[in-house]
């Protein structure tokens, strides 16, 4: 099994992870005090697209640690692989 063991990517990962966390923190106390359906329906909005960035970050990580482990790239190769897998990271986002 792959790991995540880039430290930019980790903490990026972990990152955004908490910043989710947050949110969702922030819908629990909005349903304690009573705070209106659609206020907390756009809260929850948010916290989608928050994870889904994220499943995104994590699937595309996952894509590049099977090519490099697979394909075993020089460095010329890696670098166009890298911006490759950054153009297909960018298209996916602005799909969802």
């Amino acid at each position: 099994m792959t790991q995540l063991t880039d430290a930019s990517a980790r903490t990026d990962v972990l990152n955004r992870l908490r910043r989710a966390e947050g949110q969702i923190r922030g819908v629990q106390r909005m349903i304690e005090e009573g705070e209106s359906c659609l206020k907390i329906g756009q809260q929850f909005s948010a916290v989608r697209k928050a994870l889904d960035s994220t499943y995104l970050r994590m699937t595309m990580c996952f894509m590049e640690q099977e090519l490099d482990a697979c394909l075993q790239p020089d460095e010329s190769q890696k670098a166009g692989l890298d911006a490759m897998l950054k153009e297909m990271e960018t298209m996916l986002a602005r799909m969802g």
